[in-house]
């Protein structure tokens, strides 16, 4: 009974603020690029900054959970090629999908809430390492033009290499600075999922073939690849759960904005990342179960 309530309490918080945003964008008109640019500008790199400042973030201990979730993206790649070959279905425009999941909006307060505060910077690790390859190898598969070094310009990346040098050095945050960073940091959590919600209202459904099969192979694939490598990473049992867990995240909600900023089928991306999100209410809390 404790373990069905645990549960419960880390998903039913998650999905109450989503539907806050989806009924919020059914009567509302919303216009959301502000809050998420904000959210990518200021809000995520102070959360990022912040966790990896902090001292007591001990770098040593997330580097193989790190390699884990690299492991996880790329090899769900892998898994879900031939899969897509198979139904012939355009790869550059399912693969994506397929390969980065949403462990900024949903996979950073499901983790938190599963697993306790304990828990951020491991999800704040899992997030850097899934957004950073969707940035460069993901827009890479949709642009093969694309510059690498256009990376380093983000204010997230900047904030994790401006967090990492802090940690490194052993400096303390000084308190008049480190409360209103941690304050920013803090607005990025309930805004990801209030948007997603809004995000859903405005994709709508369309094709419903490929969203099916996105939202049962996206995490299928993920939690093969994690329980292949489990062996050979060394994890503790809680970091191998926060990995399962993360391999079992749907599609990202940047799946569609990438696939809208390059005109490769953003409708049918919409359509794959809305099902997926919806299919992960049956999924994640499987996996919970499991993994808990």
């Amino acid at each position: 009974m404790l373990l069905v309530e645990r549960i419960f309490l880390t998903v039913f918080p998650l999905f109450v603020i989503v539907l806050a945003g989806f009924l919020y964008g059914r009567h509302k008109t919303a216009n959301i690029e502000f809050a998420n640019q904000a959210n990518m500008d200021l809000f995520l790199p102070a959360l990022i900054f912040h966790s990896l400042a902090n001292q007591a973030f001990p770098l040593s201990q997330y580097q193989q959970l790190a390699f884990g979730g690299f492991l996880v993206i790329v090899g769900s790649g892998i898994v879900a090629w031939p899969v897509l070959k198979l139904f012939r279905i355009n790869l550059r425009t399912f693969l994506p999908p397929m390969m980065f999941n949403n462990s900024g909006n949903l996979g950073i307060p499901l983790l938190v809430l599963a697993f306790g505060e304990q828990a951020l910077p491991a999800a704040v690790i899992l997030f850097i390492i899934e957004n950073t390859l969707h940035m460069s190898l993901g827009i890479f598969m949709l642009d093969r033009h694309t510059h690498p070094l256009n990376l380093l310009k983000m204010p997230m990346m900047m904030a994790t290499i401006a967090g990492l040098l802090w940690s490194i050095s052993g400096w303390s945050l000084p308190l008049a600075f480190a409360l209103p960073i941690e304050m920013l940091g803090q607005i990025a959590i309930p805004l990801m999922l209030f948007t997603l919600g809004i995000r859903i209202v405005q994709v709508g459904f369309g094709d419903i073939k490929e969203g099916v099969l996105g939202a049962v192979l996206c995490p299928l694939s993920g939690i093969a690849v994690a329980l292949l490598c489990k062996p050979w990473l060394g994890l503790d049992e809680q970091q191998f759960s926060i990995l399962l867990v993360f391999s079992a995240l749907p599609p990202a909600v940047l799946n569609y904005m990438i696939a809208e900023r390059y005109r490769q089928e953003p409708h049918r991306v919409a359509s794959i990342v809305l099902i997926g999100n919806m299919g992960s209410l049956i999924i994640i809390p499987a996996v919970l179960a499991f993994a808990l």
